[in-house]
């Protein structure tokens, strides 16, 4: 395994943010995770500083040599500095747990940040799966095979009535989480969202935020992913979160297409001035940044912003983040400096002349 370069990452986008994949108006992404643990160590709760680092070890060796096809980086994350590990949490290569935590940790990605595999995180080992758009098959396809290669050269604490035992009960069983992240503004603004969330309650399934368990909705992006992992097979998991999304694609186009035929005027204002702000502020905070990005993704689905393309828009959710800009900058940059940095980032990409070739695009 070679060494990424995060700076370079800093300048381009993953797969999964291209814009591409199945109604990808609405689902930015589709995320299958694993949890799985060793046969020979505690779980990391109860793990010893010699534990984690022989943990890290085994895993760290049993990834490079099953994932040479895949091309996989390995990152040593106690290493990294602060900036760098929030900038992979911002890229949803690993949790903020992971990067927030100590010891011996790691994680493994490949070139199109489709697969990361963290070591040491809350199990010995998360191996993660994200495509663009609605493709919760193909993404477990794709892991389905990752974790079939591991576990043959891997033993993992695996019960016969239980399944894969897991440091958090609600894992336990396939360890597995199915989850899409879903663009949902014209719920938002006509007030539907709070009775989607309590009808996907009832069903067992989890809403939670851009990154994730105990996270924000910023810029209207929900995740939804199931609750229980035991009693149901892999296929079952999927089916169920599957099942429900095209439901809430519909919701969602719903309410675009009432707001577009009942308030045109005011959508195409909200619009408009979000673009307004964010192509010509002088500094400007992160949350408002998300806030107003999520109505331009919208303007752009709904043809307000034919120049814009979906991918682009879903690059600046994630480059205008506190880390990327760091990167970006190749400076540490305090709250107010970031402002500033945001919006001229912002300015740049958003000037109609760049979009359309200038030499400032370049």
């Amino acid at each position: 395994m070679s060494r990424v370069n995060l700076d370079n990452m800093a300048e381009k986008s993953g797969e999964w943010l291209k814009g591409e994949g199945p109604e990808s108006d609405i689902v930015v992404s589709s995320r299958i995770r694993l949890a799985r643990n060793l046969t020979d160590y505690p779980f990391i709760s109860k793990a010893t500083e010699l534990d984690r680092e022989e943990i890290e070890k085994t895993l760290r060796n049993t990834v490079t040599d099953v994932s040479k096809q895949d091309l996989l980086d390995y990152l040593d994350v106690n290493e990294l500095d602060d900036i760098d590990r929030q900038f992979l949490v911002e890229r949803q290569l690993i949790s903020r747990e992971h990067a927030e935590s100590e010891g011996a940790r790691g994680v493994a990605i490949d070139a199109g940040e489709r697969t990361s595999l963290m070591i040491n995180e809350e199990d010995h080992l998360r191996i993660q799966v994200m495509h663009s758009g609605f493709d919760l098959v193909a993404a477990w396809e794709r892991i389905n095979e990752i974790d079939d290669r591991l576990e043959q050269r891997t033993a993992y604490a695996f019960h016969s009535r239980l399944g894969y035992l897991t440091a958090c009960p609600t894992n336990v069983g396939t360890g597995m989480r199915v989850s899409v992240m879903l663009h949902l503004p014209a719920l938002v603004i006509t007030r539907q969202i709070e009775k989607v969330f309590r009808s996907l309650h009832k069903i067992s399934l989890a809403v939670r935020g851009l990154y994730g368990e105990g996270s924000q909705a910023m810029g209207d992006f929900y995740q939804i992913s199931n609750q229980i992992t035991l009693g149901k097979s892999e296929e079952e998991l999927v089916t169920q979160v599957g099942d429900v999304v095209p439901v809430l694609i519909d919701y969602e186009r719903r309410a675009r297409e009432f707001l577009q035929k009942e308030s045109h005027e005011n959508l195409h204002d909200k619009v408009s001035r979000a673009f307004g702000i964010l192509s010509t502020a002088q500094t400007i905070s992160s949350e408002e940044t998300m806030h107003l990005l999520s109505s331009i993704r919208m303007g752009v689905e709904l043809g307000l912003l034919p120049e814009l393309g979906m991918g682009q828009v879903n690059e600046l959710f994630i480059q205008t983040q506190p880390a990327h800009l760091q990167k970006i900058s190749g400076t540490e940059l305090d709250t107010a400096d970031r402002n500033v940095a945001r919006a001229t980032f912002l300015r740049r990409h958003l000037n109609r002349e760049d979009i359309n070739g200038s030499p400032e695009a370049n």
